[in-house]
């Protein structure tokens, strides 16, 4: 038990010296001779110790329903148009999350089913049929959205919300956010640092669908919109209505990139942006088609502006202006960017922590954790003499190599996670206390101190393994299960039960043989 080879020496002591030179970035602003080749990283601090936003976000998943069962409602009038097939009757039923229609005659029944068959995708794994066909002997034709499938597209545009979000915000400049989702319907968001939130929460709270439609000139004014347009209101005109065609000429989701600048001839700031090759082709062809016409760009069911087209536009280029601020254009270029949200979101829950606030925290927080250190450390020196002078060196290591892997993980550090932290030093000495309990017990059962710390190590190893694998595994359940703070606490815990069972059963060990090896004592100082 107190035999190490070289090797195996020159391993834990590399692994000691990692740990050191890998929490350093955390101690001390970067140096000028530090490696390339090593990772530069550093434990973040979370929203209570550093201030900022917290936002609970809710989905609109009425909005994702409403806008499949407009695609499946244009998807059905294609494809009967395309087999040329009369019907009548086309309309949605969001209550029954079905699109019906009637066949003009019943016995285009079959043409009609094969025609929309085709509208019948397969999710991966057991996601099912995205619709349900049905068609009855009266020539009424259903497409239903089964609710498995409904179930899928939740999960979806969840999982779609998030990425867009944090696109969002890392293109704003927030560091280290926090995103995750909360139950079925919700997502946390945490903005360590933010100063300027009433800005953050517009950036994530637009849904940024763009679409270009046309301007319908001919149509006259009034409450209600002809067949086939609709009103929309001017978003920098209250009060200022257009009518427009109800069909997208090009759609925003076909953009590729979108960046602020200034129109180098009247110096206003502008939105430049590019599209991919079916975006081009389309916006190239209405173009050409409508010179001289009024070409409407909407943002959220708003017209930012309606520019005459000019001349055709075919580079697959263009630009919007409409007395943008710098601030304005340089965030609807990224709205752009980052592209538009599946459903609109809504603020449940806000809440904004000051810097002053989490000074004040981390100023507690430091101080619980150095004077229950401190404690620890007279404590073992105390009751153990020297052999609790190991147990401290090994301390002292398990905080360096526990910073070093939370630094690694990019793990961000919270209230909840100080206390876990200085409950891990507490629980780390609990493996020494009971090693040095054995070799105490052996050295008064008349061992001599060879066989007393052989003893003592090997029979409290089974007791110190199981404690730790238990609480282990308790912590695990903790973080899987638990909220983002319990989380943060069940991160720290876990990492610190590792790195305990590395210092206090392998490093005090090599310690004590060293010891041992070069003293040879008559008597075990315990």
């Amino acid at each position: 038990m107190l035999y190490f080879t070289r090797a195996k020496t020159l391993g834990i002591a590399a692994l000691c010296a990692l740990g050191i030179l890998l929490s350093l970035p955390n101690l001390a602003p970067r140096p000028g001779f530090w490696p390339g080749f090593l990772p530069w990283n550093q434990v973040h601090l979370g929203l209570d110790l550093r201030g900022g936003s917290y936002l609970l976000l809710q989905i609109d998943f009425s909005a994702v329903e409403k806008q499949d069962l407009a695609s499946v409602l244009d998807q059905a009038r294609q494809a009967m148009r395309g087999a040329t097939l009369g019907y009548t009757g086309l309309h949605a039923d969001p209550d029954q999350n079905a699109v019906t229609l009637h066949l003009l005659s019943p016995a285009d029944a079959p043409a009609a089913q094969a025609a929309l068959q085709k509208l019948i995708t397969y999710g991966q794994g057991n996601a099912g049929p995205n619709l349900a066909l049905n068609v009855a002997s009266d020539g009424t034709v259903t497409l239903t959205i089964p609710n498995q499938a409904l179930i899928a597209r939740r999960s979806q545009a969840i999982d779609q919300s998030i990425t867009i979000i944090q696109r969002r915000i890392d293109g704003s400049g927030v560091l280290n956010p926090q995103i995750a989702r909360q139950g079925t319907d919700q997502i946390v968001v945490q903005l360590p640092g933010v100063s300027d939130p009433e800005r953050i929460k517009t950036l994530i709270g637009t849904t940024a669908h763009m679409t270009f439609q046309m301007v319908d000139e001919t149509a006259t004014p009034g409450p209600v919109p002809p067949l086939g347009d609709e009103i929309l209101p001017m978003a920098d005109e209250p009060g200022e209505k257009m009518i427009v065609n109800s069909d997208v000429a090009v759609d925003g989701a076909d953009l590729t990139n979108a960046q602020a600048s200034t129109d180098p001839q009247t110096g206003q700031w502008e939105v430049v942006f590019s599209l991919n090759s079916l975006g081009a082709r389309e916006f190239a062809d209405v173009t050409t088609a409508n010179v001289g016409k009024l070409f409407a760009i909407i943002l959220d069911g708003k017209i930012i502006e309606a520019p005459v087209i000019r001349e055709p536009i075919t580079g697959g280029s263009g630009s919007i202006t409409g007395g943008f601020s710098p601030q304005r254009a340089t965030d609807l270029a990224l709205l752009l960017r980052a592209g538009a949200l599946p459903a609109p979101l809504n603020i449940v829950e806000e809440q904004t922590v000051g810097p002053e606030l989490g000074a004040d925290a981390i100023k507690a927080g430091a101080y619980s954790l150095a004077l229950g250190f401190v404690l620890v450390l007279v404590f073992m020196a105390t009751f153990y003499g020297l052999f609790g002078w190991f147990a401290n060196v090994a301390l002292v290591m398990n905080l360096f190599i526990m910073l070093a892997i939370l630094s690694v993980m990019g793990a961000t550090l919270t209230l909840p996670g100080m206390a876990g932290i200085l409950l891990t030093l507490g629980m780390a000495v609990d493996a020494n206390v009971l090693i040095n309990e054995r070799v105490r017990e052996e050295v008064k059962a008349g061992r001599k101190p060879l066989a007393a710390l052989e003893a003592g190590y090997k029979r409290a190893y089974g007791t110190i393994i199981d404690s730790n694998v238990t609480t282990l595994l308790a912590h695990v359940t903790l973080f899987i299960f638990g909220s983002p703070p319990v989380r943060g606490f069940a991160v720290t815990i876990c990492v610190g039960i590792i790195t305990t069972l590395f210092t206090a059963t392998v490093l005090v060990r090599l310690i004590t043989s060293k010891w041992y090896v070069a003293r040879r004592p008559a008597a075990l100082p315990v």
